[in-house]
C-alpha cells in the first residue's frame, strides 16, 4: 500500500497504523509519500512532489493507493495563495487517480472530509453515508475538498479496472491538527446562533486510520461517512469544557464574518462558519457494517482538542497573538463581534 501525503499529521497516524498491519500480514509493504520526509517509522519513503505525473514512478509495484486529502495544518493552507492552494489540490488529485491506474492498482481510498456535505439548520442528523454534496463551494479548504471530490467521482468511469473508496470524516481531532472546528475552541467564548442547534461530533485520527484499513480489507466501495459514535450537544460541550458562549442572530453572525473576510481580517470565508453553528453529525453505517468501531467517544475527543489548543487564541478561525486576545476578552463581544472591535480599536489607533 502507499500513502500519498503521508508527512501531516493524519498521514502519520495513517502511515503507522498500516504499518502496524504488516505484522498480521494484512499489508505486505507500506510506501510512504510526499515532498518532504514525515515522521512515521519503518515505511518506505519516496519523496518527492505528488503532484505531477512523475508520481507514477514513485507509485510502481503498488496494490492500494491511499490518498489523504483531508486537510490538517490550517495555518499552512492558509498560508497558500486560495487560487494557487485550489490549483495544488486538484492537481495532486488528479495526477495520483492517473497514477494509480497506470500502475495497475486495484484501488484508491481518499479521505477527505464530511464537511463536504455542508452544514445547515435543517441538516438530518446524523447524516447517512449517502447524504448529498451540498456544502457551499466557497474559496475556502471546504471549496478544495469539493473540486477533489469531483476528480474523485470520474475514476470509476475513466478507469473502470480501479474501486473508489471516499472516507469522509467528521472534525478530526488528533497531536498536531489544526482545523477551522479545532480553532473554534481557542476563542474566550463559543459562539452560538439565536435561530439554531448544533451537535458536535469528532473523529480521532487513530479511527480515521482503522476505517481505511478497514476499508480496503473489506473492499468497500463509494462515500463512507467516519465519527464517533453518536454526538454532544452545545450543552454538554460547554459543561465539558468549562466555556461560556456568546449568542448572535445568524444574520448578524454571517454578515460580520462576510464583512471582515472580505478586508481580510479573518482567513476564511464567512461560509465556513457553518460547520460551527450548525449540524453535520454523521452516521459511519457502512463502516460498522463492516465491523469498524470507533476507539475514541466524543467526550474524550473533545478532551483531547482542549488540551492541545491550550496556550492559543483564535476569533473565528483568526489566530490572534496575546494582546489582540485580550482586548477581544475584554471587550466581551467574543467571536465574531470580538473579532470586529479588534479592528474598530486598531483604526482608532492609527486615526
Amino acid at each position: 500500500m502507499a500513502v500519498v501525503g503521508a508527512a501531516d499529521a493524519l498521514g502519520t497516524v495513517v502511515t503507522e497504523r498500516l504499518v502496524a498491519q504488516v505484522a498480521e500480514g494484512t499489508v505486505a509493504k507500506v510506501i510512504a509519500l510526499d515532498a518532504e520526509r514525515g515522521t512515521a517509522q519503518h515505511a518506505t519513503w519516496r519523496v518527492g512532489p505528488v503532484d505531477s505525473p512523475d508520481v507514477a514512478e514513485r507509485l510502481r509495484g503498488v496494490d492500494v493507493v491511499v490518498l489523504l486529502a483531508a486537510p490538517t495544518d490550517l495555518a499552512t493552507a492558509l498560508g497558500v495563495p486560495a487560487d494557487r492552494r485550489r490549483e495544488q489540490a486538484v492537481r495532486r488529485a488528479q495526477a495520483v487517480a492517473t497514477a494509480t491506474a497506470a500502475v495497475g492498482a486495484s484501488r484508491l481510498v481518499a479521505v477527505t472530509s464530511a464537511m463536504v456535505l455542508g452544514a445547515t439548520a435543517d441538516n438530518p442528523v446524523p447524516l447517512p453515508d449517502d447524504a448529498p454534496v451540498a456544502a457551499v463551494p466557497d474559496s475556502g479548504t471546504v471549496g478544495d475538498l469539493l473540486e477533489v471530490e469531483q476528480v474523485l467521482a470520474r475514476v470509476t468511469r475513466t478507469h473502470p479496472g480501479v474501486g473508489t473508496t471516499v472516507l469522509r470524516p467528521a472534525a478530526l481531532v488528533g497531536p498536531g491538527v489544526d482545523t477551522i472546528v479545532s480553532r473554534h475552541f481557542e476563542a474566550p467564548r463559543l459562539l452560538v446562533l439565536r435561530e439554531s442547534t448544533t451537535v458536535w461530533q469528532f473523529c480521532h485520527l487513530a479511527d480515521l486510520a482503522d476505517a481505511v484499513v478497514t476499508a480496503v480489507v473489506a473492499g468497500l466501495d463509494g462515500a463512507l461517512t467516519v465519527g464517533c459514535e453518536g454526538w454532544l450537544a452545545q450543552d454538554d460541550v460547554e459543561r465539558l469544557s468549562g466555556m461560556r458562549r456568546v449568542e448572535l442572530p445568524a444574520s448578524l453572525a454571517f454578515g460580520t464574518a462576510e464583512r471582515l473576510h472580505r478586508v481580510g481580517v479573518l482567513p476564511a470565508p464567512a461560509s465556513d462558519l457553518a460547520f460551527v453553528v450548525h449540524p453535520w453529525a454523521v452516521a459511519s453505517s457502512g463502516l460498522r457494517a463492516a465491523g469498524w468501531e470507533p476507539m475514541y467517544d466524543n467526550e474524550t475527543c473533545l478532551g483531547e482538542l482542549l488540551e492541545q489548543v491550550r496556550g492559543h487564541h483564535a476569533v473565528a478561525a483568526r489566530r490572534l497573538d496575546r494582546k489582540d486576545a485580550a482586548l477581544g476578552a475584554a471587550g466581551a463581544a467574543v467571536a465574531l463581534v470580538g473579532t470586529a472591535a479588534i479592528v474598530r480599536r486598531r483604526r482608532g489607533r492609527r486615526s
